[in-house]
């Protein structure tokens, strides 16, 4: 596991980058990593292009806010995945255009907002089911995600975005940008194209060491 402050640093490399991408505007999106003593989130209302490592807020394993600015308001989410999925080392959500684009117009199926088109997709996204539109930081929205936590890498928050999870903040954020640039194909395709053939995801599943 990384230092504190080499995950501090992190935090703010990484939200700096996928706001630079146009992946987050404003104040909105949150970023948290794992620590032996507790967690690492990004505070309330911060723009993610302009984090500081000294202010990211620190809390403890009983979910107490430690230190740094007040702890985003999606905490109890985090905490879920964390508690649920000891391989999950980072988290990540934003409200990325295209993604949320897609649940206004309509996803592929609930189990998997789309379908498996490229092979990136499957080896370092996999299926990504939606979660119904509740306000930000609704308790029934964490615990709805906190059944899945052991099955998929994320979920699609209806109207608000992605939330990813996995072994690094990057590794996530990668992900994350993975699944947004595969809804932005999806939706400029004016006829959609089929699926993956289901033995060449079977074979991307076992070849990968992966999971559809």
């Amino acid at each position: 596991m990384q230092n504190e402050q080499s995950l501090r640093e992190e935090i703010c490399q990484v939200g700096a980058d996928l706001f630079n991408r146009g992946y987050t505007t404003g104040t909105a999106g949150n970023i948290s990593a794992r620590l032996e003593d507790g967690w690492l989130i990004t505070p309330t209302d911060a723009c993610l292009g302009h984090l500081e490592p000294g202010r990211i807020a620190k809390v403890n394993r009983a979910g107490e806010w430690v230190s740094g600015d007040k702890p985003s308001k999606t905490l109890l989410l985090h905490r879920q995945i964390y508690d649920r999925n000891p391989e999950a080392h980072g988290v990540v959500h934003t409200h990325s255009t295209h993604l949320v684009q897609l649940t206004l117009a309509g996803v592929w199926q609930r189990d998997s907002i789309l379908p498996p088109l490229t092979p990136y997709q499957v080896m370092k996204v996999g299926r990504i089911p939606l979660i119904d539109y509740r306000r930000p930081g609704h308790a029934d929205v964490a615990a709805q995600v906190a059944e899945l936590a052991n099955d998929v890498r994320g979920v699609m928050l209806e109207r608000l975005g992605p939330v990813m999870w996995g072994k690094s903040v990057s590794a996530v954020s990668f992900a994350l940008e993975e699944l947004e640039e595969t809804a932005r194909l999806w939706l400029n395709c004016v006829d959609k194209p089929a699926a993956l053939p289901e033995q060449a995801v079977l074979e991307l599943c076992e070849h990968f060491n992966t999971r559809w």
